[in-house]
């Protein structure tokens, strides 16, 4: 196994490792607070104002474990192991274990536990990304990212149907653990490649990224584009109840999306390589604007037209997360200054806080419209989810495509 993943230059052990990572998001964002209101009976209230604030945490804390990743670098591969061990172990306790003390508390523990050891090793492996791509020559950083964020949408794609395949998420859960012990292994000595000194100074970590005009305009451009990703994420569940009335298409519709996402990324890596990374991402924006176009216009029963959608903005979603963190790892790398760790920290904060700005504006909106999930709504209202599903995330996307044009074009 090890032999196979060390092919292609050790890219396979990137993917793995991507993939791993990846099979976090989706129990923490979608699948834990069902779980725990269904089989613990945790009140809505109370977990959506836990959540709230574990969201919040999770957002500000990226930006300091960039910090210490800077500080850590010389043991790194030690943070690493015990990020695994915590992130292994707060999964199991999550959905495995029978909370020892109040639901509502294990729920917050656990979950802390997830989001910090996620977001540090999230935030060191695109670091070290950095120096893998160096070394593998011209091109390096989109045939890594190919790798990469190919490995983290099979991840994706395994952990929307795993649970249901497994018959639970206790068992789901064991499987982790041995998917991070494997994980773990095949990186080793993947750890600390980078050649610069560890920063220890806050503002010296984080002064290469800001400091320097492209890297801070693509930090710019990862939150305003990750923005509409946030939009549709937190309303697809209503918008495919409500507005195209197809409840129980939910979990299909969103797999087909992911597989789409996963089997594009590949495809986007190579087209970068032979035609340059920025224009094949305004390619793949483009192709997310006329999607959200098309959505807003289906209503009830058009689901074959929205599974077209799913696909179509899966394959777009695949272009951004493939070509976009290259770019930025590439600029870092072209700066030859070091902080890589705390560079991706606030690459982190700035997708967190798309997360963050959805959850903040989107149902709030739709409560004072009078959208109700589940019962019988307005034409007023379900316009209004439609605007905000789609129109609302094609407007971003142009301003994204705005602020991409007017950078400099430096293609490798």
């Amino acid at each position: 196994m090890t032999l196979a993943l060390a092919r292609n230059d050790g890219l396979g052990r990137w993917a793995l490792f991507g993939a791993m990572l990846a099979t976090v998001g989706l129990p923490i964002y979608i699948n834990a607070p069902k779980f725990y209101v269904d089989t613990h009976g945790v009140g809505l209230a109370a977990l959506g104002a836990v959540l709230a604030g574990l969201r919040l945490f999770d957002v500000v804390q990226d930006p300091v474990l960039g910090w210490l990743a800077e500080r850590g670098r010389a043991r790194r591969g030690l943070w690493v192991a015990m990020a695994g061990a915590i992130m292994a172990v707060s999964m199991v306790g999550l959905f495995a274990v029978t909370p020892p003390v109040a639901p509502l508390l294990w729920f917050a523990l656990t979950l802390a536990g997830l989001f910090t050891a996620f977001s540090y090793l999230s935030i060191v492996f695109y670091a070290e990304g950095v120096a893998k791509a160096a070394s593998l020559g011209k091109g390096g950083h989109l045939r890594l990212a190919g790798w990469r964020e190919g490995g983290a949408l099979a991840g994706i794609t395994v952990a929307t149907v795993a649970p249901v395949l497994l018959g639970g998420f206790g068992v789901f859960a064991a499987l982790f653990v041995a998917l991070v012990v494997v994980a773990l292994l095949v990186m080793a000595g993947q750890w600390g490649l980078g050649s610069g000194q560890a920063r220890v100074a806050v503002w010296d970590s984080f002064r290469p990224a800001l400091a320097d005009r492209q890297a801070r305009r693509l930090l710019i451009l990862s939150f305003v584009n990750s923005v509409p990703v946030a939009i549709t994420s937190t309303l697809f569940l209503f918008f495919v109840e409500s507005r195209l009335d197809a409840p129980g298409l939910e979990g299909p519709l969103l797999l087909l999306f992911f597989v789409a996402a996963g089997l594009s990324a590949p495809v986007w890596s190579r087209l970068a390589a032979r035609h340059g990374a920025r224009r094949v991402l305004l390619g793949g924006m483009v192709l997310a604007v006329l999607s959200f176009l098309w959505a807003a216009r289906l209503g009830s029963g058009d689901v074959v037209a929205f599974g077209v959608i799913c696909a179509a903005s899966g394959a777009a979603l695949g272009a951004d997360m493939v070509l976009l963190p290259a770019m930025f790892a590439r600029r870092l790398d072209r700066m030859k200054q070091g902080g890589e760790a705390a560079g991706f920290g606030l690459w982190n904060f700035a997708s967190k806080l798309s997360l963050a700005f959805a959850a903040a504006t989107l149902l709030p909106t739709l409560d004072i419209v009078g959208f109700r999930a589940g019962g019988v709504n307005t034409r007023q209202a379900l316009d209004w989810l439609s605007g905000l599903y789609a129109l609302l995330p094609c407007a971003l996307k142009l301003l994204a495509i705005g602020l991409l044009l007017a950078s400099p074009n430096t293609e490798e």
